[in-house]
């Protein structure tokens, strides 16, 4: 696992990135300077010496020099942005660049959720599906979406844009194909992939997801193959050197940990059960989807929202199949006008698509005993994350100790459970 971040060229510098910013947000800026001010001048006093010694070793053994010394500039770098936008943050509070544009379009796409012959609670539902609009949501139905763990479903994030993406590139591969052809195809889609994200709100999920669907489709207009990992680390590079404080954002959070491991764990669960039918090896697909994801952000939702779901597995399935189909037909009911061929029967679908969606989810929401409650704390989610990343090492490498590392985290994270219960 750690062979294959190492071969990322963005990865490196994305964790020098993060290790400015929590430099700068744990201590002040003075203290951070005087910590990296003497590895900067023992790096560059090194590097003095390996200059005038022999050259072989300027080459070779000393390469680790201008290693840390890119990592040193780097961390610094971040540490400076990370303190001007901490100055910055009083002025933040008003609406400024995109956010108002975004805010006045959804507005107006709301307006036409109230021609749907739903109740407001399936209204609120497909408003928050199809544009990202939850602020008219009933908290009852948020918490029935929470107990049966697709509450992700209600943000817009990476699985919204990615079905964008799709039905876009379906859409415009009718286009003739040629050389000036396929960079307006590819434009196009670009084009109107973000302008799905500004009209939902420009939340950071979907921010991360639209960088990642852009990277790759940038490689594929040159005829390049885009590496998942490199691409997630670039994306997340990107925002936060926009904004340092989507390091702790929990969309930003929830959206990068289960993409990693949706890309990390989601085929080894694949290869567990091979399923060569095609009829189920879709379904058993966003099966191994869901639990890689859900794997991966168990512990942030227990240390968030305090409680775990134990019927998502169950839920996921039907909702992810209704969303598929509604985030699409949604979208295209909410722009096409009114009187268009075939208008009545496709909101008679997204009607009923969006009724089975809010069926399903009251189903399993309303389910004694549907989540478990418990809260972690930042002890409890550092040594649950680390049992967690131990086990996986573990499955690379089959070394006892990494196995022997894992257990002997798992026993803290219990040890330390129960003490802070009683």
């Amino acid at each position: 696992m750690i062979a294959e971040i190492q071969k990322r060229p963005f990865a490196r510098p994305l964790l020098w990135w993060i290790t400015g910013i929590l430099l700068q947000t744990c201590l002040p800026c003075r203290t951070a300077a005087a910590l990296l001010l003497p590895a900067f001048l023992f790096v560059i006093s090194s590097a003095a010496v390996s200059y005038f010694g022999k050259p072989p070793a300027l080459c070779y053994s000393t390469r680790w020099v201008w290693g840390m010394l890119c990592a040193l500039l780097v961390i610094s770098l971040s540490v400076a942005v990370t303190e001007y936008a901490e100055r910055r943050i009083p002025s933040a509070s008003e609406p400024a660049g995109l956010m108002p544009a975004a805010s006045r379009s959804q507005q107006r796409l709301t307006e036409s959720v109230d021609r749907l012959r739903l109740t407001d609670t399936e209204k609120s539902v497909f408003a928050a599906l199809t544009i990202g609009y939850r602020k008219a949501m009933p908290r009852e139905i948020r918490e029935h979406f929470a107990v049966s763990g697709v509450s992700h479903i209600l943000s817009v994030s990476g699985f919204h844009v990615a079905i964008v993406c799709g039905f876009l590139g379906l859409l415009l591969g009718f286009l003739p194909h040629g050389n000036a052809l396929h960079w307006l195809t590819f434009l196009l889609q670009i084009g109107l992939l973000w302008g799905y994200v500004l009209v939902t709100g420009l939340a950071a999920a979907s921010v991360r997801s639209a960088l990642m669907l852009s990277f790759y489709l940038a490689g594929r207009a040159v005829r390049q193959t885009a590496d998942a990992y490199n691409t997630l680390a670039a994306a997340a590079f990107c925002m936060l050197a926009y904004n340092p404080f989507y390091l702790f954002d929990i969309g930003f959070q929830l959206s990068y940990i289960s993409v990693w491991f949706i890309l990390y764990l989601q085929p080894v669960l694949q290869r567990l059960i091979p399923v060569r039918n095609p009829l189920l090896a879709q379904p058993w697909s966003w099966i191994t989807v869901t639990l890689a994801a859900q794997t991966g952000t168990a512990f942030l939702c227990l240390h968030y929202f305090g409680y775990f779901s134990l019927v998502f597995l169950f839920a996921s399935v039907p909702v992810m199949l209704c969303s598929v189909l509604l985030i699409p037909a949604g979208l295209l009911w909410l722009l096409l006008p009114d009187g268009v061929p075939g208008y009545a029967l496709l909101q008679l679908a997204v009607e009923k698509l969006t009724c089975y969606t809010v069926y399903t989810v009251d189903l399993f929401g309303s389910l004694s005993g549907a989540a478990y409650p418990l809260r972690f704390d930042t002890v409890s989610l550092s040594a649950g994350y680390a049992m967690l990343f131990l086990a996986l090492l573990y499955l690379s490498n089959r070394r006892p100790r990494t196995l022997l590392a894992s257990l002997s985290a798992l026993l803290f994270l219990l040890l330390y459970s129960l003490a802070t219960t009683q």
